[in-house]
């Protein structure tokens, strides 16, 4: 090593409060071990048996998850460097709702084999050269490896099938009856080209109580309240949806008004009553059934609308309110009226019913198959229902919210299959087969860039590595990756994977046993870790500045009014 010259001390370059780290020891390496300690600590949280992570917010919120997205959203990283793997991993989130930890844990490792090629004296861009051409290896290797595709019309089997793996890793032992019900309700909602399936139709409701057997498809919307007024049950309904408050309108500036006798005093508010009577007489004679409020609903309005036998559903959030609309074929209203036959919505069946001890309502559009279908009374507006809503039971709002979150990235996978249905091997198989052709392309390459390629090929190892040390332990996960290579090395070994049950030495055929992996999804996780990987390599300085704000209000001890 060169001998450091000693620098002059009075240079100022930046303001009082500046930090300014560079060169290897102090920028690169730091980084380096920033990432590794961020990947390491979702990495045991990897796989079917990854473990739970324990999660307590800013805002005091608990969450109990072992799904990546939701651990780097909930714990506020500040490093800089472990900001950039957390970018890559939101991005991979956005893009395939799934595979998020992928990323992470790959990142991180491609850094910690960059480190030892750094110590020994190797230049960041000849790294990142040799990890730019191994991922580009890789990516064009992972073509070669599809075995199988998502068939075209997709069928409940398939589906389910193909959404295994993925809600496994979230909720392993309850795979089975979860991807039921995600492929029973993405079917519900095809619409006639797969590719505009929209994730946002697959609603989830979370009820309280009961176990996960008691969970169910509903076709159409479910709320988790009752309706505002006495008519609970409405069939073949128009509905008209307000978003502004269904109530007396109040004057902008305040009035005084003088009452001389007693029948003024009488008639006062009567004006009022036949005002609002007048309005609510004019949407029932419309043929409004069912009126969805986005905001107040005032007693004597709804006094009215009990008289006219019209049901009340409030909604308040504006989501809802527009996947509501989205369902009756409506439009929101922003004006109390009668609403002309295009704004109006039509829905079959509006009705209140108790899932276990909670009363729920829900809006439905009845098809052939349904146990209240009357071929008769179809009617021309009816049509084939937008959104299905999954109701999910369990004991634990904790429990309710993880499921939600297995859904979440069951539902985004279709999504994905729909766009790309070609399916590589799970278990692993897939990343220990790229890893074993990328070292191979490496030693034929000349340049200090191949010894960056087997690095990053012996990254790609730590995917079946950790599966196996999640579920079987660490020293029994050496043993079964050593076996994995062997069966790899052998002709037609590239689908052999970890098994997690380790029913016999731990690996297994990932083709036989229906584990499949989207490859969309491994594509863009490569391709994201690498791209994380190279631009912490590629940094060589951190300058931060001083944080804004003045200085901290000193903490007493105790409570400062104690006297």
């Amino acid at each position: 090593m060169s001998l450091k010259v000693p620098k002059a001390q009075n240079v100022q370059l930046f303001k009082e409060g500046y930090k300014h780290l560079q060169g290897l020891e102090d920028a690169v390496l730091r980084n380096i071990q920033a990432v590794a300690e961020l990947s390491d600590l979702v990495r045991t949280s990897f796989g079917p048996n990854g473990r739970n992570k324990l999660v307590i917010n800013h805002l005091g919120k608990l969450f109990v998850t072992s799904d990546a997205a939701t651990i780097i959203r909930e714990i506020e990283v500040v490093h800089p460097a472990a900001k950039l793997l957390v970018m890559a991993s939101q991005a991979q989130e956005a893009e395939m709702g799934d595979s998020t930890n992928t990323v992470m844990i790959l990142a991180g490792e491609m850094l910690k084999k960059a480190e030892q090629l750094l110590i020994m004296g190797l230049h960041p861009s000849e790294i990142m050269k040799g990890y730019e051409l191994a991922s580009a290896k890789a990516l064009a290797e992972l073509e070669t490896l599809s075995t199988s595709s998502l068939p075209t019309p997709p069928t409940k089997a398939t589906l389910a099938t193909a959404l295994k793996p993925a809600i496994a890793s979230k909720q392993y032992g309850y795979e089975d009856q979860l991807a039921n019900l995600v492929a029973e309700a993405a079917l519900t909602v095809m619409p006639p080209n797969p590719k505009n399936f929209n994730v946002d139709n697959v609603r989830v409701v979370k009820i309280m109580g009961g176990n996960l057997a008691g969970s169910k498809v509903v076709r159409g919307m479910v709320f988790g309240k009752e309706p505002e007024g006495i008519i609970k049950k409405v069939k073949k309904a128009k509905v008209a949806v307000y978003t502004c408050g269904i109530d007396i309108s109040q004057t902008e500036t305040k009035g005084t008004v003088l009452i001389k006798n007693a029948d003024e005093m009488l008639n006062f508010t009567r004006g009022e009553e036949q005002h609002l009577e007048k309005i609510f007489k004019e949407i029932a004679d419309s043929g409004v059934k069912v009126i969805i409020a986005g905001s107040t609903v005032g007693e004597l309005a709804l006094h009215y609308l009990n008289r006219m036998n019209i049901a009340v559903l409030k909604v308040l959030s504006k989501f809802d309110l527009r996947r509501l609309c989205r369902v009756v074929n409506a439009t929101p209203l922003a004006r109390l009226g009668a609403p002309t036959p295009e704004e109006a919505g039509f829905v079959d069946v509006f009705e209140t019913t108790e899932i276990g001890g909670d009363r729920v309502t829900v809006l439905r559009q009845v098809v052939e198959g349904d146990p209240d279908f009357d071929a008769s009374e179809q009617d021309a507006r009816s049509e084939k229902t937008r959104t299905a809503t999954i109701v999910l039971r369990g004991a634990t709002q904790n429990r309710l919210d993880d499921l939600e979150r297995a859904i979440d990235d069951g539902v985004n996978v279709i999504k994905a299959l729909l766009k790309d249905p070609r399916l590589v091997p799970g278990a692993g198989a897939t990343e220990l087969e790229l890893a074993k052709r990328v070292e191979v392309y490496g030693s034929g390459l000349k340049g200090l860039s191949q010894h960056a390629v087997r690095r990053w090929a012996q990254a790609l190892e730590v995917v079946p590595r950790t599966l196996a040390e999640n579920a079987l332990g660490g020293g029994e996960g050496n043993e079964v990756v050593s076996r994995l290579w062997a069966k790899h090395e052998g002709p037609g070994g590239e689908a052999w994977g970890v098994d997690v049950e380790a029913e016999t030495d731990g690996t297994l055929l990932a083709t036989e046993n229906e584990i499949l992996d989207s490859l969309a999804a491994k594509q863009w996780a490569i391709k994201l870790a690498t791209e994380a990987a190279t631009s912490v390599l590629s940094v060589d300085s951190i300058i931060m500045s001083r944080p804004a704000g003045g200085p901290k209000i000193p903490q007493q001890s105790g409570n400062w009014d104690e006297d």
